[in-house]
């Protein structure tokens, strides 16, 4: 879900003057038999409401319904031709659309997409970065550092897709899903391209490298920054995840490659990766080419030395934690691997390695008031590790919930996690989609063990619930409320209603009387 900037108009995903090509021309890539006349396309979709005059619309097959089934929307809307299989060609033709007809329309939606818009990916630098955790914070340090150097550069990922070119102006184009299907992909890339900008970093899901969304981008890095336990309601088993993992580490995604070794997943990638690839490590006697030690606290981050074959660099990291010193030499060595290194651009990646809705700081007085992104067993496991090590750290109160239509094995395991390693936990709602709110916040309170000391609560509706815990607060308590970062609404039986974590605990800070004292379990809460 993207994080709008209200200042900033959203632009579509795709060129304003796109590079085009000939159906004649596109068929032949294809090794397919091209539909007589010959069209000249100029863009590509996979959406018939999106779709605009000379466009290519890819009408694929789906889970509950064909992409063909809307042959007529698309050829009103004036889609010049459509990519589609055998079953979907007989209702392109009974539209007046005509079709280029192969056996797996998905596969090859990125080649056409690519070729149409001119091959974007191949104009600029580009940054692959993989992983359950970690994604979103390591391209916006690295996009936010460059863009402090004046580097015109850009990321796609779950925070949306924005960029800054080489006249200074930025640009927010509307991205729904983590890695966009791939004719938004290139599209965007088309549109860096004209904007000038030199480097796009971007987050590729597990999901895009099996449905082919990153396809035809071969990434100048690729980087892994750690796997855990989530979507396993797509992929079925941790082997079929990582196994997704693993193909961007392979020549047709990338040229080379930056893995972190501090579990076991990375240090198995290390060994199988079929591209050359530069190792990091932050766990003390961890085998790598480039390790970490010394960490201390400085502020709200911490500073380290990175020891690699150059020599040694201490380095800060922005927000506290191991993974956000690991998120920084990630950073760090990417930048580095594209030319940008030495004392400036350290002290540019230190001051921007904030990441909105990762760790930030809503309120450090009287009480610290967090918000992080946290929503796998293992990210809210090291969000609380981290939020126990902050000195003066009397309790901390977690506000916790679980995504509805998404993995449900790991409902449990968050509530375990939460029960071990925080005072206070609040189950709650995430984004329940078309789920019962009430059975996800079942699931979740259902891991924390009954011999758990932590006082539990399960309080219906979010906003309560970040209520409840600034009413539960006192002086030097923590409050961390995980699951939704700097998502800027909250899906609930198919409708996006607006929500920000950071205003919500913002204002009910703002609001709790001082100084703050804890308050009664009140009747309406399903407490133990």
């Amino acid at each position: 879900m993207t994080s709008p900037d209200e200042n900033r108009p959203v632009e579509p995903a795709r060129p304003r003057t796109p590079a085009g090509m000939s159906s004649t021309d596109l068929a032949q890539l294809l090794s397919v038999e091209p539909p007589a006349p010959a069209v000249w396309l100029t863009g590509v979709t996979l959406d018939s409401r999106s779709v605009q005059e000379g466009d290519l619309w890819c009408a694929l097959p789906g889970a509950n319904a064909h992409g063909a089934d809307f042959a007529a929307q698309a050829q009103e809307r004036g889609a010049a031709l459509a990519l589609t299989d055998a079953a979907g060609a007989p209702r392109c033709t009974q539209a007046g659309l005509p079709a280029l007809v192969v056996n797996d329309p998905r596969a090859v939606t990125a080649l056409a997409a690519a070729a149409v818009l001119g091959r974007p990916a191949r104009q600029f630098a580009t940054i692959g970065v993989t992983g359950t955790n970690g994604k979103t914070s390591v391209t916006t340090a690295v996009v936010r550092t460059l863009q402090a150097l004046a580097v015109p550069s850009g990321m796609i990922g779950t925070s949306g897709t924005t960029y800054t070119g080489a006249d200074g102006d930025e640009h927010r184009i509307a991205t729904v899903r983590t890695t966009p299907e791939a004719p938004e992909v290139h599209g965007i890339f088309a549109r860096m391209v004209e904007d000038g900008v030199q480097i796009a970093a971007m987050e590729v899901s597990s999901h895009a490298l099996v449905l082919h969304r990153a396809d035809e981008v071969i990434y100048d890095i690729a980087l892994f920054t750690n796997l855990s336990q989530d979507h396993l309601d797509f992929h079925g088993t941790m082997e079929e995840y990582y196994a997704a993992k693993r193909e961007l580490f392979t020549p047709a995604h990338a040229r080379r490659g930056v893995i972190c070794v501090d579990d076991a997943w990375g240090r198995r990638l290390a060994e199988e990766a079929q591209i050359p690839v530069t190792t990091y490590a932050t766990i003390p006697g961890t085998e790598a080419d480039h390790t970490v030690r010394e960490v201390r606290p400085d502020g709200y981050g911490s500073t380290f030395q990175l020891d690699s074959p150059e020599g040694s660099r201490q380095l800060h990291a922005a927000l506290p934690g191991a993974h956000y010193v690991a998120n920084t030499v990630a950073a760090h060595l990417l930048l580095a691997g594209l030319g940008h290194h030495g004392d400036e651009v350290d002290a540019a990646l230190a001051a921007h390695g904030t990441v909105p809705g990762r760790m930030e700081a809503v309120a450090q007085q009287p009480v610290l008031g967090v918000v992080d992104f946290a929503h796998t067993p293992d990210a809210l496991e090291k969000a609380l590790g981290t939020l126990r090590a902050v000195p003066s750290t009397r309790r901390i109160i977690a506000v916790i919930g679980a995504g509805g239509d998404r993995d449900r094995t790991k409902r449990p395991l968050m509530g375990e996690v939460a029960g071990r390693l925080a005072d206070v936990v609040i189950v709650t709602d995430d984004n329940p989609r078309s789920e019962d709110p009430a059975a996800i916040r079942e699931q979740v309170a259902a891991g924390i063990p009954a011999t758990s000391p932590a006082q539990v609560l399960v309080v219906d509706g979010r906003a309560e619930a970040i209520r409840r815990a600034v009413q539960i607060a006192d002086v030097s308590d923590t409050i961390l409320v995980a699951g939704k970062g700097a998502e800027s609404g909250q899906e609930i039986r198919g409708i996006v209603q607006p929500f920000d974590d950071r205003a919500q605990l913002r204002e009910a800070l703002t609001a709790a009387a001082a100084p703050h004292g804890a308050a009664e379990t009140t009747p309406t809460d399903e407490g133990r």
